[in-house]
């Protein structure tokens, strides 16, 4: 049985060691971190199965702003919400975000173990109900989109690709015969719309600049994502390998 890997984030350290303490015991692979930046700095290149995260934290970064890290760089994570302070406002805010669970401390070792094989056995039976709701294999040029398994191929080789960049790449191919605006690309990626095109610019040429380094062969001299000056970005797929 593959362990379940954990992230666990709280400024209190009786709580991180009864979180741990109960989780190991339970086959989880457990890391605590004891504040919001060292929780963003984690999640920056590591993905988790499940986050259990604090909202109230001490320092710059709060729970909010972790949970919303945590949604834009990994949204297939599960995170439950334990926190001591119950108050309205900050778990509709959590659960804005799309939470799992919203629970407040003190809870037995029972009790917490309860709460996560509920939410990682119902986080399972999501991701196979949208399997097999939708299963569809996007074939453009040299590409192989299985949107079912996240997962696009090239030259049958499997790309290593965040979720961003996941979304851009579909997008791309999806729509190859026509030149896709920063705004549009933002909106596709992000989910919110810029307020200007300079904005839109700003954002999106960070993903383009990582996908390409992820299918060029040569990232400054680009074959398949193409700038169309003035006017935004298109993909070729006609190329040969």
């Amino acid at each position: 049985m593959e362990k379940i890997h954990t992230l666990v984030v709280d400024d209190e350290p009786g709580i991180r060691f009864f979180v741990e303490e109960t989780l190991h015991r339970s086959g989880h692979d457990v890391l605590s971190v004891k504040s919001g930046e060292e929780a963003l700095e984690t999640l920056r290149d590591t993905p988790f199965d499940l986050v259990i995260l604090d909202l109230k934290l001490s320092g710059k970064v709060d729970g909010i702003r972790v949970l919303e890290a945590i949604r834009w760089r990994w949204p297939d994570t599960s995170v439950i919400i334990l926190t001591a302070h119950g108050s309205l406002d900050t778990a509709m805010q959590a659960i804005d975000q799309g939470i799992e669970k919203y629970v407040q401390k003190p809870l037995s070792p029972k009790e917490l173990r309860t709460i996560v094989e509920e939410v990682l056995t119902e986080h399972k039976e999501n991701l196979n109900n949208e399997r097999d709701e939708y299963y569809h294999i996007l074939r453009k040029g040299p590409f192989e989109v299985d949107e079912a398994l996240h997962r696009i191929k090239m030259y049958d080789t499997t790309l290593e690709l965040t979720p961003s960049e996941f979304k851009l790449a579909v997008h791309l191919l999806r729509n190859k015969d026509r030149v896709l605006s920063p705004e549009e690309l933002v909106e596709v990626i992000r989910g919110y719309k810029p307020d200007d095109v300079i904005e839109a610019r700003q954002v999106i040429k960070w993903y383009v600049h990582r996908l390409r380094q992820k299918i060029e062969r040569d990232s400054s001299h680009p074959e398949f994502i193409i700038n169309v000056r003035g006017v935004g970005y298109r993909i070729r797929v006609d190329q040969t390998k």
